[in-house]
């Protein structure tokens, strides 16, 4: 009985892995509002009434397409900053930058269902909160080693956040406990200024403005590094 259990197991999680696979190519082809759970089911040869056991709505398709994004996303990213010695916060930073920037190219139709149009009707369920927070994780885990260590100096001419700001920063705060204010919304815009970067070349709104990218885009984010107060070791 157990072994019957395990492979029936095994060949649903095989099955499920098929499916998503085909969906991901999908995306290439059709974009997220195409996305089609018939369409899926007649590329594997199956009724199309048999992939709802697996997948009850095309939303529930989207979700689990998301949550493998942002995890294989948030993997990047941490592996990439691991790589880098703790004391070395700048590195951490820019190979945190890199990583998110090689994963994005490498995977555009992936990237553009996580940061891209939203997509009509889908509304994200809360199971892809743990695996959205895997990225923003290693930037609060490194700038509040840096702020630990003494490493963050703010430029002297940053704009100092208004007092309206004050309680808006709790969700920030808490990827970086015991960091400022001042430093965490430095820490806030290079994170969406890694982004915006990313969605501009992704989307194509560098074409024919910058042909390097790559040393354009590693400047960019040491600019961020310097407006979040992080100097070289």
């Amino acid at each position: 009985m157990t072994a019957s259990r395990t492979a029936r197991e095994r060949v649903r999680a095989e099955l499920t892995r098929e499916i998503t696979d085909i969906a991901r190519r999908q995306l290439a082809t059709e974009g997220a509002g195409g996305l089609s759970l018939r369409a899926v089911a007649r590329e594997m040869g199956m009724v199309s009434s048999a992939i709802y056991r697996y997948f009850p709505s095309r939303d529930d398709l989207l979700t689990a397409l998301i949550i493998d994004g942002y995890n294989a996303l948030g993997e990047a990213v941490e592996r990439g900053e691991a790589a880098c010695p703790r004391e070395d916060h700048l590195g951490r930073w820019l190979a945190a930058c890199h990583a998110v920037r090689d994963w994005a190219l490498a995977h555009p139709h992936e990237y553009a269902l996580l940061y891209g149009s939203p997509v009509p009707g889908y509304h994200a369920p809360q199971d892809t909160v743990p695996a959205r927070a895997r990225d923003v994780t290693v930037l609060g885990e490194l700038i509040a080693d840096a702020w630990r260590a003494g490493a963050v100096h703010l430029p002297e001419r940053l704009p100092a956040p208004p007092p309206a700001l004050a309680s808006q920063a709790g969700a920030f705060r808490q990827l970086m406990p015991g960091v400022p204010d001042d430093v965490v919304w430095a820490a806030a815009a290079a994170w969406t200024t890694l982004y915006g970067w990313i969605n501009f070349e992704v989307f194509g709104q560098f074409n024919n403005v910058i042909d390097d990218r790559r040393p354009a885009f590693d400047h960019a984010m040491r600019l961020t590094a310097t407006a979040m107060g992080l100097t070289p070791s």
